[in-house]
């Protein structure tokens, strides 16, 4: 790509998200989208095989942008504007997603990830960082912290605690944590940093955006594929019914951006 400014964002997925949910029945959600109860979904990040993706692996490397711009910076600000406006998802997390999809498209081409991806998984684990009232600050961190429950097997996936309650202040039970909403195990696996400050935080939505996209493509392969795209979701969460609401809101957020009228 060699970004060394800004540029506009495309929808990199919208045919295969679109042409993949006439496949889907069961879809979760109505227009105004899920209960703003967390987690939605009683399943979590697969905890039991994130240590193939740690040391040793093929990794990619994770870097802050592209071209010595941090990733917030890639996306056009007029195309952040209209697509704001059009989808309803907040300018800062919309900022996040598209600036991880950037960078993925510089470093990983073959993984064919699309903003609309991202933005449907950070609708479905936080509302854009706004569940509970919260946002996202100007300088990409939740205005509040976002915690779940604790995975205690009780409705939810168990996962006992990894991290001594570093990451999600639970010594007993993990807790998926941030925006988008990274169990401890996989953030120890796959935290990015992405602002240029040199710390991952797992609660600013550009490092978390891009560890997830590192995350899901890593896990799908070429998510310009159906199969890929559907693997990545379900490694990001094994719930049927997760895949299916991520796929109509990642739907829904491509059409609404390609509908929407060009700035003038």
């Amino acid at each position: 790509m060699g970004v060394r400014g800004r540029v506009a964002v495309g929808v990199v997925v919208a045919g295969v998200v679109a042409g993949a949910a006439s496949g889907c029945t069961g879809q979760v959600g109505g227009d105004g989208g899920p209960d703003a109860t967390f987690p939605v979904f009683a399943e979590a990040q697969r905890a039991s095989g994130v240590g193939e993706f740690g040391e040793g692996s093929d990794r990619a490397e994770g870097g802050d942008g592209v071209g010595g711009v941090t990733s917030a910076e890639l996306a056009d600000p007029g195309w952040l504007d209209r697509v704001a406006e059009a989808t309803g998802i907040p300018r800062r997390a919309l900022q996040g997603y598209a600036g991880a999809a950037l960078v993925l498209a510089e470093q990983q081409p073959e993984c064919h990830l699309g903003w609309n991806t991202l933005a449907g998984i950070g609708w479905v684990e936080s509302h854009h960082g706004t569940i509970f009232g919260g946002s996202i600050q100007p300088d990409g961190r939740t205005s509040d912290l976002i915690i779940g429950v604790p995975l205690d097997g009780q409705g939810f996936q168990e996962i006992p605690d990894s991290d001594g309650g570093a990451v999600d202040g639970d010594t007993e039970w993990d807790r998926a944590v941030g925006p988008m909403q990274f169990v401890p195990t996989t953030w120890a696996a796959w935290a990015t940093e992405a602002n240029g400050d040199g710390v991952p935080d797992i609660h600013n939505i550009d490092d978390s955006s891009l560890s997830a996209a590192e995350y899901l493509c890593y896990s799908g392969g070429d998510l310009g594929a159906e199969k890929g795209w559907r693997d990545a979701i379900a490694a990001y969460n094994e719930s049927p019914a997760y895949l299916d609401e991520v796929l109509e809101y990642a739907d829904r957020y491509a059409a609404e951006a390609t509908d929407s009228p060009a700035p003038n």
